[in-house]
């Protein structure tokens, strides 16, 4: 049975909005909570299973190089109550609660060691808790990255997906360079619910799905659609206004990609950036 994720929050929130700041996706909590409603009920409506908050920004480096410190707290309950307000007038559905990299997206090299991190991930998950199903460790590029999410997430004792993101010219790979299959040892010790591949190609992401059959748990994908990532975005400041969206990723044939990681074992599909509710629609259409 396929769980069918949602897709990109922040990049549906820009395109709505007709712009991007260095805030990402929290300037649509700042500015109009009611369009990342309308974004949740766009995915439900074109048959998504999970609501993912809107809190991959929400971090407390994030915040606090924009003199927001403060506000970590109200903010992550704000994306964690959108989110369950639409789940709740869906009649079904899980709210995971998305927690991304620390330092910046893409740039392990860029994280705290893991036992900081975990301190932090520990703080956000006690507050997502009241209000998710699942904690969404997103984008996680090295294993020492993935290790400080699982540590921090596991104060509450709710399930955890670890979605991981990996090398665009070889899947096998997590971005750090380490090999894919590294994170198994991980897995086992930590026994999240799922692991998942996100925000790559999706033709990485076929290529890395394999290293995961050994895991022992769910294994799900959902990938992005951007032509790569560039080298300039990599710091806080840096927008999406650097990355392109591919051309030939439509809805189509982005579920012709979904159907090689279902027939590879996964069993959670779903979108990252550039990977909207039309997308969702077609997923829906063909596996449910």
């Amino acid at each position: 049975m396929i769980t069918l994720l949602d897709g990109g929050m922040g990049q549906e929130l820009i395109a709505r909005a007709g712009r991007a700041t260095s805030l990402w996706s929290i300037q649509a909590l700042l500015d109009d909570p009611a369009m990342v409603r309308a974004v949740h009920d766009a995915y439900f409506a074109a048959g998504a299973d999970v609501a993912t908050t809107n809190s991959y920004a929400v971090l407390p480096t994030r915040l606090a190089s924009h003199g927001m410190a403060d506000r970590l707290q109200e903010l992550s309950v704000l994306a964690c109550e959108v989110a369950v307000a639409a789940r709740d007038a869906n009649g079904a559905g899980i709210v995971a609660g998305s927690m991304g990299p620390l330092g910046f997206s893409f740039q392990p090299d860029l994280a705290p060691p893991s036992d900081r991190a975990a301190e932090a991930y520990a703080e956000l998950a006690r507050i997502h808790a009241d209000f998710v199903d699942v904690h969404l460790l997103e984008t996680m590029s090295s294993i020492d990255e993935a290790r400080g999410g699982l540590m921090g997430c596991a104060v509450t004792g709710k399930p955890v997906w670890l979605a991981l993101s990996v090398d665009d010219r070889d899947g096998t790979k997590l971005r750090s360079g380490e090999p894919l299959v590294d994170v198994l040892p991980l897995l086992a010790e930590f026994s999240p619910a799922a692991v998942l591949i996100n925000c790559s190609l999706p033709e990485a992401v076929t290529a890395g799905l394999p290293s995961l059959r050994g895991a022992g748990v769910p294994i799900g994908a959902y990938a992005n659609g951007f032509t790569g990532i560039s080298d300039t975005f990599d710091h806080i400041g840096a927008t999406v206004d650097v990355l392109s969206a591919r051309t030939d990723l439509g809805p189509d044939r982005y579920a012709d990609f979904a159907q090689t990681w279902v027939d590879g074992g996964a069993t959670l599909i779903g979108g990252c950036c550039e990977v909207g509710p039309a997308h969702i629609q077609t997923l829906a259409k063909r596996f449910k």
